[in-house]
């Protein structure tokens, strides 16, 4: 692996492990065993590597909301939450610390606004294509703001989980319960034809989340 690749992977590391906050460009330079001279050669500065890595996350947006082999609603709305669940423990980092950082950095905010621009128009997309293949029963006026509901969930609730133990680590059962959480918005609009699958996409996350 190449030495830039090298940088930001271990960076992403140390950043879920400690908090984008503690940690700096030496931190990352001793974790690599490199020298500080080193790293500056790839990147000037830590805003240039949390660049990089969201570079990486918007292509994760890409590919994880992108169109879907499967376009069951169940297969649809799997992929989805699937998707969310992958981005949010990936990218806890950011998710955990993301006003700070947009705060600091306009350029990526910009770029955050339009990448979840896109999310949001594919989550109201989906939710359009659940109700017209009969998994959801949902007045067309509700769409965007579920929608916005949905987004919402994702992108505060790993900020959610520092907040309620401030002195514990992240867990992927404590990010998938915030899939469950999404699921529990859908439980009142889901259809009865489509009870079943639903039921079982609940049991798999519901199992996710106690390990």
């Amino acid at each position: 692996m190449k030495t830039k690749d090298r940088i930001i992977e271990a960076s992403c590391e140390l950043f879920n492990e400690h908090g984008e906050r503690a940690v700096t460009t030496n931190h990352i330079a001793a974790h690599l065993g490199i020298s500080p001279g080193n790293l500056y050669y790839h990147f000037r500065n830590k805003e240039q590597i949390i660049r990089a890595l969201f570079a990486q996350y918007e292509a994760y947006l890409e590919e994880a909301y992108g169109p879907s082999d499967d376009q069951t609603a169940f297969g649809v709305m799997k992929r989805y939450l699937d998707g969310m669940f992958e981005g949010m423990w990936r990218f806890r980092f950011l998710y955990a610390s993301l006003p700070e950082i947009l705060a600091r950095d306009p350029e990526l905010h910009k770029r955050y606004l339009q990448a979840h621009h896109r999310v949001l128009e594919t989550a109201t997309n989906n939710l359009r294509m659940l109700k017209a293949q009969g998994m959801m029963v949902i007045d067309d006026a509700y769409l965007d703001e579920f929608a916005e509901g949905i987004k919402m969930v994702v992108t505060f609730w790993i900020s959610h989980l520092y907040t309620q133990a401030l002195d514990k680590p992240i867990t992927e059962q404590g990010v998938s319960q915030g899939v469950l959480q999404i699921l529990a918005m859908f439980h009142g609009y889901i259809a009865e034809p489509a009870r079943a699958d639903f039921e079982r996409l609940v049991a798999h996350y519901r199992a996710l989340a106690h390990g």
